[in-house]
């Protein structure tokens, strides 16, 4: 998709929002987690990331569990698969439900070359309002960090190993802080393991914070905090 000077005010004006939000709201994770706060950073924006993509439904939804960071299960309803191109690669991405009170907003959790070194190791998120046509533009100008990627107060799931990218999506947010940059999602569990539990309350999990008033961050990020439960045994 062609670059335009809009777009890019657009995009530059959500940043600064975002960052206003998460160094002030009283949801935000670093005032409810009371972790000193600096910029969010991100790579430059790059408008050849913007890619048409077409959602390939499946014949009925099925329930699907993602691993979290807390090991716990988040239920979640898959869709479909989103196909675009990139690079002259064909690529998927699994396209997931997070179920009542998120209305039509989907959910696109990923993985790519970049996680773990300049991105955050575990995954990004993208999220995309549904439409009758299936066909979105996927902006991975916009792809946003979990709140797990600032603190251990909130729960986030995991991108599925088919969300793996196999190129360098250099758009969206870097990872904010280098020490809290595992490379995988394997290895942030692994250095979990290694720390004793904390004791969390009750209203920092399953809850999607969000601004008070509906500004563009508010309406195209959803937040780290997932509502899990543990699968069927």
């Amino acid at each position: 998709m062609a670059a335009d000077d809009g777009w890019e005010r657009e995009l530059e004006t959500e940043r600064a929002m975002k960052n206003e939000f998460m160094a002030r709201h009283p949801e935000s994770p670093f005032i409810a987690g009371r972790v000193p706060f600096h910029d969010l950073r991100y790579f430059p924006p790059d408008a050849s990331l913007r890619i048409e993509a077409r959602l390939e439904r499946r014949a009925t939804p099925e329930e699907a569990y993602l691993r979290t960071n807390r090991d716990n299960q988040a239920v979640m309803r898959l869709l479909g698969e989103l196909t675009f191109s990139l690079g002259g690669r064909e690529l998927r991405l699994r396209v997931f439900h997070a179920g009542e009170g998120v209305g039509a907003s989907v959910f696109v959790p990923f993985r790519d070359t970049t996680s773990g070194r300049e991105s955050y190791g575990p995954g990004r998120y993208l999220t995309l309002e549904l439409n009758e046509a299936d066909v979105y533009e996927l902006d991975f100008n916009r792809a946003f960090n979990p709140y797990c990627a600032y603190t251990d107060d909130f729960e986030c799931g995991f991108p599925p190993a088919e969300n793996d990218l196999p190129v360098p999506i250099r758009a969206g947010e870097k990872v904010w802080a280098a020490d809290r940059n595992p490379r995988t999602p394997s290895s942030l569990m692994l250095a979990r393991a290694g720390r004793p539990a904390r004791r969390k309350p009750a209203t920092r999990t399953g809850r999607a914070a969000k601004p008070a008033r509906r500004t563009p961050v508010a309406r195209r990020r959803a937040t780290g905090a997932r509502r899990t439960k543990r699968s069927p045994r």
